[in-house]
């Protein structure tokens, strides 16, 4: 039987993965601090990004999306694994994205996986580690 203490840590890790959705959709990167530990770990090279600390992703992703007019996560299908003090799960992401190519919209189609790893810390839990495994790509540009 689940108990409730780990129905409240899967709520507060699904929070956590919605959370770092409206933060990247809206461009808060700032929100990313309270969501990830200090020597977090993010992996974003499977899609074509860069890997690093939390600090040089964020000035990656504000370098990189507003070349996008907008994008959304739509997360699902998440599967949390609970271990005492720590966690993992594994999300599907389909991420739409769109840019102006002469004058017209084109659509880029992200999908992908994100497998987390998450910590309990004394301010709850954090992501300790971000890896995305790619599923497809479909409209990219070819000139």
């Amino acid at each position: 039987m689940t108990s409730l203490q780990q129905l409240s840590d899967r709520l507060a890790i699904q929070d956590l993965i919605t959370a770092y959705s409206y933060a990247i959709d809206f461009r808060n990167f700032d929100e990313l601090d309270d969501l990830f530990t200090a020597d977090a770990l993010l992996d974003f090279t499977a899609t074509g990004g860069v890997a690093g600390p939390l600090p040089e992703i964020k000035a990656w992703l504000a370098s990189v999306l507003p070349m996008f007019n907008g994008h959304q996560h739509l997360v699902g299908t998440t599967k949390v694994v609970l271990d005492g003090d720590t966690a993992t799960s594994s999300s599907i992401c389909h991420n739409p994205m769109y840019f102006e190519k002469d004058g017209a919209q084109q659509l880029l189609y992200v999908g992908l996986w994100y497998h987390d790893t998450f910590v309990r810390t004394a301010d709850g839990w954090r992501i300790a580690k971000r890896v995305q495994q790619k599923g497809y790509m479909h409209g990219l540009p070819l000139a």
